[in-house]
C-alpha cells in the first residue's frame, strides 16, 4: 500500500483517467482506493489526508470518467 496526500493522489489519478488505464476501483472501509488496471495490475493508495467530502469527488470522478466504483 503506498500513502500518501490527497493532491498527490489526484495527480497521479487525472493522467490513467485520461488514458483509460483504470478498469476499476474500490474504496474499503478504512478509506483506501484500490485501483485495477487494463493490464491485470492493481494499487492500493491509503490517502492520508482525504475528507469525506474528497472521497465523494473521487468516486464522481471516477464514476464520470466509466469507471466503475466498488464498495470493498
Amino acid at each position: 500500500m503506498e500513502a500518501c496526500k490527497f493532491i498527490d493522489f489526484i495527480n497521479v489519478l487525472k493522467p490513467w483517467l485520461n488514458d483509460d488505464y483504470i478498469r476499476r476501483a474500490g474504496l474499503d472501509e478504512d478509506g483506501n482506493f484500490r485501483l485495477q488496471f487494463v493490464d491485470g495490475g492493481a494499487k492500493l493508495y491509503r490517502v492520508d489526508d482525504c475528507t469525506g467530502d474528497q472521497v465523494k469527488d473521487v468516486v464522481a470522478m471516477l464514476l464520470e470518467n466509466g469507471i466503475a466504483v466498488e464498495k470493498l
